[in-house]
């Protein structure tokens, strides 16, 4: 039988995590959508710019530094936040396709539009992998194991305690380890890049459907992209 944490890695608590590797991750994006074509969403991107950054002003006031504190509102407008970004990338894969499809001759300006919409995907769906994993950044950290919520994904971390010591050094087991924004955009870029899971497992349904999304977009616009390169090069 496997064997269970023992009982004081239950009680303990991880270091609250830092709020800026994702605040960038939402900036990146925010500006991303500011410098896309007009023709992408026009000024309605704006509206959305400026959505997101009255959210993300929030949430910073609320844990300025570190994830520590957390309300319901303030888990709403968190989670409001990513379903923001979420949706509008998904609109905007869905207006550049089209163009996409039919042979626009600003093709250099495509293609430049499509790799700024993959990597705002690659980062999107990362904020929504942090936000919904274990309960989101602040349960995660500021209640102890034996009080997370399930699981949506399984880590390399999350097994390596039987491995050699200096791997094991670093399991969950071991060091009380929990994920970040930074194994959280990993995952999401290498899941955009393979198609598939990597070295990170989904374990619930939502989280299946997330990363199925996320790979078929990637697939779809990887292949669009290429047949739009060659008609170029044609």
């Amino acid at each position: 039988m496997p064997q269970q944490p023992s009982a004081s890695i239950l009680a303990e608590r991880a270091q609250a995590e830092h709020r800026w590797p994702a605040a960038i991750g939402v900036i990146a994006i925010l500006v991303s959508y500011a410098v896309l074509p007009d023709h992408l969403f026009g000024v309605i991107r704006y509206a959305v710019v400026a959505v997101c950054v009255a959210l993300l002003v929030a949430v910073i006031v609320i844990n300025p530094h570190r994830m520590v504190k957390q309300t319901a509102w303030s888990r709403r407008l968190g989670l409001v936040l990513v379903l923001v970004i979420g949706a509008t990338n998904q609109l905007l894969l869905v207006l550049l396709i089209s163009l996409l499809v039919q042979n626009s001759q600003d093709g250099p300006t495509l293609l430049l539009a499509a790799l700024q919409i993959w990597v705002t995907n690659v980062i999107g769906f990362a904020l929504l992998y942090w936000e919904f994993d274990r309960g989101g950044p602040v349960v995660r950290t500021q209640r102890s194991r034996g009080h997370l919520p399930p699981a949506d994904f399984r880590f390399p971390q999350d097994e390596d305690h039987d491995a050699s010591p200096e791997v094991a050094a670093h399991s969950s087991k071991s060091s009380n380890w929990l994920p970040g924004f930074v194994d959280y955009f990993y995952f999401s870029l290498s899941n955009s890049m393979a198609f598939s899971p990597t070295d990170t497992m989904p374990l619930t349904h939502r989280a299946k459907l997330l990363m199925g999304l996320e790979a078929f977009a990637g697939f779809v616009l990887l292949a669009l992209v290429i047949a739009r390169g060659v008609s170029l090069l044609g």
